[in-house]
Order: structure tokens, then sequence, then C-alpha cells
């Protein structure tokens, strides 16, 4: 009896996640068909040549059978993984239907995820890119306006139909505990950018060409864009994206964020009104 084990993690042509088992052999037998780029030692009639044999349902070169997707895609390029539904209590009270998606071969390989709601514009859909922001999406944080506007962005996604893609790129990129030590140094003077520098860091290190990956993974070439930025705007059109329009977000000002806001507006070129009182 071989013992077995789960070896790889793909998508089924039923629509359902999958685990492919492999067999180990006991001490002395025969040799394991695990691939060998999985740890195995392939020795069998298939694998005489000495290539690796995959069996085709494991997931390689194959995006998620469903409506909209094709049911291969060339190696390389980024894939659904897998669609989950789950519903969302917004910040007006009422609760969302929504569809998670995961995703595979993304450039960076990270863990970014899509959020449908509502019914997208088939010709250019809503779509918002938003950074994770570990103290204002999950603790409420007032130094910024990362929070206020995930929330907006939820809703507004909800009543127009759209999509959400949550890129994991806090800190603007350098990382989450980095962000503290900048927090740190805005303490002191710095604003959000120069605190940055003074860590040897960029001013904005996030690529949004993952986002371009999970849009031609969802088969969706143009967009309309839920932002203030006009950097994602440059990168996703630099990627291949089509963006029609750009909307503004809100405006979420504080006497908390409004140092951050206005950095936001002088460095970068956001357009965020800043003659407007928000309500945080």
């Amino acid at each position: 009896m071989l013992p077995c084990i789960p070896v790889k993690l793909g998508i089924g042509d039923s629509q359902h996640i999958f685990i492919h088992w492999a067999c180990q052999p006991e001490k002395g037998g025969a040799k394991s068909n695990i691939p060998r780029h999985l740890g195995g030692n392939v020795k069998n009639s298939d694998a005489e040549d000495g290539r690796d044999k995959i069996r085709p349902d494991e997931g390689v070169g194959h995006a998620r059978t469903a409506k909209g997707y094709s049911a291969e895609t060339p190696s390389g390029q980024a894939l659904v993984r897998a669609v989950v539904k789950v519903p969302l209590v917004l910040s007006d009270g009422r609760t969302a239907r929504s569809e998670i998606y995961s995703f595979t071969k993304l450039r960076d390989a990270g863990e970014h995820f899509a959020v449908k709601l509502g019914k997208p514009c088939p010709d250019a859909p809503l779509v918002r890119l938003h950074s994770e922001c570990v103290t204002g999406d999950v603790l409420g944080s007032a130094r910024c306006d990362c929070g206020p506007q995930l929330n907006e962005a939820l809703v507004r996604l909800h009543d127009s139909g759209g999509y959400l893609l949550y890129l994991r790129q806090e800190g603007r990129g350098i990382g989450f505990y980095r962000k503290l030590d900048a927090y740190l140094l805005q303490d002191k003077e710095h604003d959000t950018y120069s605190a940055n520098r003074a860590l040897g860091r960029g001013d904005d290190e996030r690529d949004y060409g993952m986002a371009a990956d999970m849009l031609n993974a969802l088969r969706i070439r143009r967009i309309t864009l839920l932002s203030n930025n006009p950097d994602k705007r440059a990168q996703l059109v630099m990627a291949g994206i089509d963006v029609d329009a750009l909307v503004p977000t809100g405006v979420f000002i504080s006497p908390h964020n409004r140092q951050y806001l206005e950095a936001k507006v002088k460095h970068t070129r956001h357009t965020i009104d800043l003659s407007t009182e928000g309500a945080l």
C-alpha cells in the first residue's frame, strides 16, 4: 500500500477546486509518480524519455471552465484559480452578493484578488484598484483615507456593478513594518513621501501590472477607473488596458489626514478637492 499525499491544487472541469494526490513509494518499493518539480523522482512508462509526467487535469495551462473564460490559456498568462461567493456587509448596512476571484501566474506570484459586485457593464466596467492598508482597511486608522475609500468603493460597485482589485502592496509597496517606520518619521515633520525617501525607499513603489494581469485573466480589456490617482491610469494603459474614463472617488478629509492628502496632491497630482471637509 502506497501512502498518498496532496501535491497540487487545481481547478477541474466541474468548476470545483480539487487536490491531485500522488503516492509515495515505501522503502525499497516502486518509484514515485510525483513530478520532479514537486520533489518526486519520476520513473515510469510515461516518463522513460526523461520528461516529467504531468496530468492535464492538474491545472497547468488551463483556465477555469466557466462563462467568460476559455478552456485553455497560453502558458505564462495569469489564470483564474477559483471563484467563491461571499456575502458582504456594506458600510451602509446593506448586504451585497459578491464573488471573490483568486489567480495563478500573476507576475509577482502575490495573493492579490478581485471582488465582483453587482452587474458590471460588459463594455467598460467600473473598476477600483485598492492597495492593501491594514491600518486603514482593518483598524480604521484616521491617518489616511484608505478605509473610507474602500468602503465607498464597495458601495458604488454594488450599486453600479464592477470589480474591486485588492492589491497586496502595503505601504505603497514598502511593507507594513516599513510603513510604521515612516509613520514615526512623519511624526517628526516628514510628509508621507519624504519619510519613504529617508528610509531609502521610493515615493511610491506600487506596480499595477498585477491589476492588468487580473483584468486579462477576467477577459476585461476596457474599463472605467474609479480613482484619484493618475499613475494608476498610466500604468494600466502601459500594460495594455484601455481606460475609457477616470471617475473620482469621494474626498475624506479630517484633521488627522489633511497633511497626508495635501502631500498626495502636491507630489503625485492626485485629484482631491481639499476645500471640502469629509465626515471622518
